[in-house]
């Protein structure tokens, strides 16, 4: 059986709502049902971020970016949508102790201050509105398919693409337009990198054939 989580959206900064759910966390279990729903869009788009790390180098390791990659087009196609993505009831449900989660959410919230630092609120017309939430939403869940290519081997193949859903998860999450215009910049470098890849390789082989 699943389920749909419907979220609600906020301007409160990726580290303030996660401080709020930490606070919230007064019962000795909570599910991943229930977080999900108190974080919203931006526990999803914290994910996302999180699953863009591993590409933040030249050569990433074959496979791991067609995992990681389809579960950022699901976060993505779950923005453009506004609906969190479809989870089986055993994992929504699934009791977590909070004396073990806690800790860990508390970590992440140090690092997420940090980050704070460097993004806040600007440029609002690129993050916030309907037809601006889709756009975002879609242009995340193309750069999950680029960063699902089978071109690992290559350098920057995998980087490309992995910067650019680092910027627009984080350019969402916090409003800054700013961030989210460079994650839009590195899909076209990233699709121009690409074009210029295929043109070598069909020069190679009309040269070979010939």
């Amino acid at each position: 059986m699943t389920t749909m989580i419907g979220f609600t959206d906020t301007d409160k900064s990726t580290s303030a709502v996660l401080e709020d759910v930490i606070r919230s966390m007064d019962e000795e279990h909570i599910t991943l049902r229930q977080i999900l729903e108190k974080m919203g869009e931006s526990g999803l788009l914290l994910l996302c971020g999180l699953l863009s790390l591993p590409f933040l180098v030249p050569v990433s390791i074959p496979g791991v970016s067609t995992v990681f990659g389809a579960g950022i087009v699901l976060i993505g196609i779950a923005v453009t949508f506004n609906r969190f993505p479809w989870l089986p009831s055993k994992l929504a449900d699934r009791k977590l102790e909070r004396s073990k989660l806690v800790p860990v959410l508390e970590r992440g919230l140090t690092i997420l201050r940090k980050v704070d630092r460097f993004v806040r609120p600007r440029l609002l017309g690129l993050t916030t509105g309907g037809l601006v939430s889709r756009i975002n939403g879609l242009v995340l869940t193309f750069a999950g398919v680029l960063l699902m290519m089978p071109l690992s081997f290559i350098p920057f193949s995998n980087t490309l693409p992995g910067v650019a859903i680092l910027l627009l998860s984080t350019g969402i999450s916090q409003r800054d337009g700013g961030v989210v215009l460079a994650g839009h910049l590195l899909v076209v470098l990233t699709l121009l990198y690409f074009g210029g890849l295929a043109w070598a390789a069909y020069a190679a082989g009309n040269s070979l054939l010939g």
